[in-house]
């Protein structure tokens, strides 16, 4: 399971939780789970030990009927009830990542903390920060948002047909799930298990395990959520750039926000993958050879730490404010959080009522997102 929220204001909450990746990651949020405290590692500052506290002894307090009294939980309890064996917090007050913390094991089987430094799959939230990355480039001048995707398109073409004979699948409606494509999400593919090129996941061909991504209503019409369209956006901006889809986002995002310890590599090279958690699926079985693999990066293929993902939330809501252009302007940066459809921004999805708050909801095989 993994919940989101970023608020985009003075003051920044935000939780990914994790499931299958051995537990919760919690980023830049007043949010968590727990495990046992010998295994807890930590990188707070000073004066937060009260806060901590709060969040680790009071995480879910649940209503009852009337006249019976709340339940309250701690992040043990919601570990031991989710078979999650570790987790991972990063806090944002402020615009300022104020305190990370670790809680229990890499693994169910392992004897290897949770720290900080430990990667989880990010799941669907590798969708807005491959979104600041097209947007990027829409403001280099390499892309456009609102023309057809098929004047830059080169290894693949989206396959027209009577829905797009008017209206035309655009880099806009890629990024906010109105391009009338397929393809819901991705269930991903054992490490064992061949992998499929780019243009065979989105012509359904073996060995990919999802359908051909084709468009089966008029662009621009309605909302329906399609990691397949957001497939298509990651082949656009390989094609256009001429480099690979990780190179491209280190450039781009990462490495100009600080986000060294994430990675949108798949499958991770060694010395990343040695600093793994593991998957956890919800009856507490473990992921064979520990997780799964996505050829499909842009969609679900982001490797990261709650610190880094906290790091990218304040970026965005600096940037919002007029405050900071280390990736995108502010002007742009409004515009990716313009509804363009119902809740729909580019690459977000907009809490209507929760001006300001933003995050993504989706699920795959391995991994449940929903914004709080």
């Amino acid at each position: 399971m993994l919940l989101t929220k970023w608020t985009t204001g003075k003051e920044s909450s935000s939780m990914l939780l994790t499931k299958w990746t051995t537990g919760f990651v919690f980023a830049a949020a007043l949010t968590a789970c727990m495990a046992p405290a010998a295994s807890q590692q930590s990188t707070p500052m000073s004066g937060n030990a009260e806060r901590i506290r709060q969040i680790e002894e009071n995480t879910a307090v649940i209503p009852q009927d009337e006249n019976k009294p709340l339940i309250r939980l701690s992040l043990q309890d919601l570990m031991e009830k989710f078979k999650v064996p570790g987790l991972s917090i990063a806090v944002i007050d402020k615009f300022q990542v104020i305190w990370a913390k670790g809680y229990g094991v890499t693994a169910a089987d392992s004897k290897a903390p949770v720290t900080p430094k430990t990667l989880f799959q990010a799941g669907s939230i590798s969708k807005p920060v491959a979104a600041t990355a097209a947007l990027y480039m829409v403001e280099q001048g390499k892309l456009a948002l609102d023309e057809n995707v098929n004047d830059k398109l080169k290894t693949w073409k989206v396959p027209d047909n009577e829905f797009t004979q008017a209206e035309k699948v655009t880099l806009r409606r890629l990024m906010s799930h109105t391009g009338g494509l397929t393809v819901h999400g991705f269930p991903g593919y054992e490490v064992d298990a061949p992998l499929p090129t780019l243009v065979q996941v989105l012509n359904g061909e073996k060995p990919t395990n999802t359908a051909p991504v084709r468009v089966d209503f008029v662009p621009g019409t309605k909302l329906r959520y399609s990691g397949g369209g957001v497939t298509i956006e990651q082949l656009l901006m390989m094609d256009v750039s001429g480099k690979p889809f990780p190179a491209l986002l280190r450039e781009t995002v990462l490495d100009k926000i600080g986000m060294a310890d994430s990675s949108y590599e798949q499958p991770l090279p060694s010395t990343r993958a040695s600093v793994t958690a593991g998957g956890t699926y919800r009856d507490g079985r473990e992921v064979h050879r520990k997780w799964h693999i996505y050829p499909e990066m842009a969609a679900a293929g982001l490797w990261t730490t709650p610190t880094d993902l906290a790091h990218f939330a304040v970026e965005i809501a600096l940037s919002k404010n007029g405050k900071s252009n280390r990736i995108l302007s502010q002007k742009m940066t409004n515009e990716m959080l313009t509804p363009v459809l119902e809740e729909a921004g580019l690459g977000f999805f907009l809490d209507k009522q929760n001006p300001g708050s933003l995050g993504t909801t989706e699920r795959t095989k391995a991994f449940r997102r929903c914004s709080l």
